[in-house]
C-alpha cells in the first residue's frame, strides 16, 4: 500500500442529534481505490456507540413527535431531501466515485437515483387512503385496516452502492413514520454520512436518523440482536445475510434481506438477426457484465446465448471488452474503474484462476492491467474478463463472483435455456434477448428470478419492487411492498351498538 498521508479524523457518529467520535476514540482511514492512498478519516463505532444510537431511536420513536406526523408533512420533507440531493449532485457523485471506485458519471446517475427514491415514497404515502375499510355485514360495525409503523429500524448497507442501497431503506423508513440507525459499509461509508447531514438540514428532529459507522461484526452484529430494534434490513452478501437473520431470531423481529444474485443474460440468435440487434445485444451484454467494474448484485455475469451465433457474438464481446478503458473514476473518458479492495481483487483473481483450471477459455482481460498515470500501480484495477466455454459445475458459474467477469455458456433449445438460467441458488434478475415477442413472455413467465428484463439490462424503477427468490434475499424494497416492509398492519374492529352477548347464563 502506498505510505499514508496526515487526515483530520471526522466526528462521524451520529445519534440523538449530535455528531461525536467513537466511544473508545477508534478511528479508520478510508481509502480511494483507485491507488490505495486513504482521503479521510470516520469514527470506528462499536457495540456501545450502536446501543446509544439504537436508545436515541427507541426514545425519538417512543416520545418524539415524527411517528405521528401527518403523512404530507413527512412527504414534505423527503421532497427536501430530494431538492438538496440534486442541488448537491456534482459534489455527492464525485465522493461516490472516489469512496467506491465507480466513474463520477455513475455516481451522478446513483445521486439522481436516490432523489427519485425520495420522491417517490413522498408521493406514495401522500397520496394514499387512511385505512382499508372492511365490510363486517353489519351497519353497527365499523372495521378498518390501518397501518403503522414499525419502530425502530437497523439498517445495514453494502460498499458498492452506497448511498443509493441506503436511501431504498432511509426513505421509506422515514416515510412509514419510523426512526433508525443506520450502519454503512466500514469502507464505504462517507455519501451515507453526507445524507445524513442532509436529513438534518432538511428539518427532521433529532433522534430519528441515526448513524454507526464501524464494523459488521460489532455494529452490524448488534443492530441485529437488540431487543429494542424491531426491524433489520440488511444488503449485502448471502453469508452475512445468514448472520444476520440467526442473530434477529431470539427478539422475533422482522427482517428483510436483499442478497447475492447469479445473474443470467439469455440472448438468442434471433435477437442478432440484425446488425443492429446484434450490436445492441452485444453493447447491452457489457453493460450487464461490467458496469461498476461488475460489483453489482444484478450483473448479468452468466452470458447464456444460443449455439448458432455464441462465435460470433463472444469474439465481438471480448473485442469491445479489450477496449473499454480502465482508470481512476473522477478522470474524464474513464468508463470503467477499479475494484473495491485488494481483498475484493484477490478474490476476483482467485475464481478466474479456477475456471481456467476447470477449463474456461479466455477471451479477454484475466489480469491486472499495466500501470499507468490514469491507473496508479497500488489501485485495484482488473481488466474485464470474458471467460468462454464455461458450464454449470464451475465455481465461477455457480458463485457470485461480484467482479468484472463474465462466463458463457452456450444453448440449443428455449427449454434448455430457460433449465440454464434457472439453475442457480439464487433468483434476483435475469435478462431476455428476443425478437419473439411470444417467447420473450413465455421465458420471462418460466424464469425464477425477481427481476426479468426483456430486451434489456440493468433499469429499475422506484415504484415497482425490488427483490429475489430463493438465496437472493427475503422481502422487497422500492414499490409498494417496499413500503409494506416499514409498516404494522392493524386491524381496529369497533361496535357501534354494543350490547349484552348473553353467552354465560350466570
Amino acid at each position: 500500500m502506498a505510505e499514508s498521508t496526515e487526515l483530520q479524523a471526522r466526528e462521524t457518529i451520529h445519534a440523538g442529534g449530535k455528531w461525536r467520535a467513537a466511544t473508545s476514540g477508534a478511528t479508520r482511514e478510508i481509502l480511494d481505490p483507485a491507488d490505495a492512498l486513504p482521503f479521510a478519516v470516520v469514527s470506528e463505532g462499536d457495540e456501545k456507540d450502536t446501543d446509544l444510537a439504537i436508545a436515541a431511536a427507541r426514545r425519538a420513536f417512543d416520545e418524539g413527535p415524527w411517528p405521528h406526523t401527518p403523512v404530507t408533512e413527512r412527504a414534505a420533507l423527503l421532497r427536501r431531501v430530494a431538492d438538496l440531493l440534486v442541488r448537491d449532485r456534482e459534489k455527492l457523485g464525485r465522493l461516490e466515485a472516489q469512496d467506491a471506485g465507480k466513474t463520477v458519471e455513475e455516481g451522478r446517475v446513483d445521486i439522481d437515483c436516490v432523489a427519485d427514491a425520495f420522491r417517490y415514497f413522498a408521493d406514495l404515502v401522500a397520496g394514499e387512503a387512511p385505512g382499508r375499510v372492511v365490510d363486517a355485514g353489519s351497519t353497527d360495525i365499523h372495521s378498518v385496516v390501518v397501518h403503522e409503523p414499525i419502530g425502530v429500524c437497523g439498517m445495514i448497507t453494502p460498499w458498492n452502492y452506497p448511498l443509493l442501497q441506503a436511501s431504498w431503506k432511509i426513505a421509506p423508513a422515514l416515510a412509514a413514520g419510523n426512526t433508525f440507525v443506520i450502519k454503512p459499509s466500514e469502507i464505504t461509508p462517507m455519501t451515507t454520512i453526507a445524507v445524513i447531514e442532509l436529513l438534518v438540514e432538511a428539518g427532521l428532529p433529532d433522534g430519528v436518523a441515526n448513524i454507526v459507522t464501524g464494523p459488521g461484526h460489532s455494529v452490524g452484529a448488534r443492530l441485529s440482536e437488540h431487543p429494542d430494534v424491531d426491524l433489520v434490513s440488511f444488503t449485502g452478501g448471502t453469508v452475512s445475510g445468514i448472520k444476520v437473520a440467526e442473530a434477529a431470531a431470539p427478539t422475533v423481529k422482522k427482517v428483510a434481506l436483499e442478497l447475492g444474485g447469479k445473474n443470467p443474460n439469455v440472448v438468442f440468435a434471433d435477437a442478432c438477426a440484425t446488425e443492429e440487434g446484434f450490436d445492441t445485444a452485444v453493447d447491452q451484454a457489457l453493460n450487464a457484465a461490467f458496469i461498476h467494474s461488475g460489483q453489482v448484485c444484478s450483473a448479468g455475469a452468466r452470458l447464456i446465448i444460443e449455439e448458432s451465433v455464441r462465435d460470433r457474438f463472444v469474439t465481438e464481446l471480448a473485442r469491445r471488452a479489450e477496449k473499454i478503458r480502465l482508470g481512476r473514476g473522477t478522470e474524464d473518458g474513464v468508463e470503467c474503474g477499479p475494484l473495491v479492495s485488494e481483498q475484493q481483487r484477490a478474490k476476483v483473481e482467485m475464481y478466474v484462476e479456477s475456471a481456467l483450471k476447470e477449463g474456461a477459455v479466455l477471451r479477454s482481460g484475466g489480469k491486472r492491467p499495466e500501470p499507468s498515470p490514469q491507473r496508479p500501480e497500488d489501485g485495484y484495477f482488473y481488466e474485464p474478463t470474458v471467460l468462454d466455454h464455461c458450464h454449470r459445475e464451475m465455481r465461477v458459474v455457480r458463485e457470485e463472483v461480484f467482479g468484472p467477469v463474465v462466463t458463457v455458456e452456450t444453448f440449443r433449445t428455449e427449454d434448455e435455456a430457460v433449465a440454464l438460467a434457472n439453475d442457480t441458488e439464487y433468483g434476483l434478475a435475469g435478462g431476455v434477448w428476443t425478437s419473439d415477442a411470444g417467447r420473450a413472455r413465455r421465458v420471462a413467465g418460466r424464469l425464477r428470478h425477481g427481476t426479468i428484463w426483456i430486451n434489456d439490462f440493468h433499469p429499475y424503477l422506484p415504484q415497482a419492487e425490488w427483490g429475489g427468490f430463493g438465496k437472493s434475499g427475503v422481502g422487497r424494497e422500492l414499490g409498494p411492498a417496499g413500503l409494506a416492509e416499514y409498516r404494522e398492519t392493524k386491524h381496529v374492529y369497533q361496535n357501534l351498538a354494543p350490547k349484552p352477548v348473553r353467552w354465560f347464563a350466570g
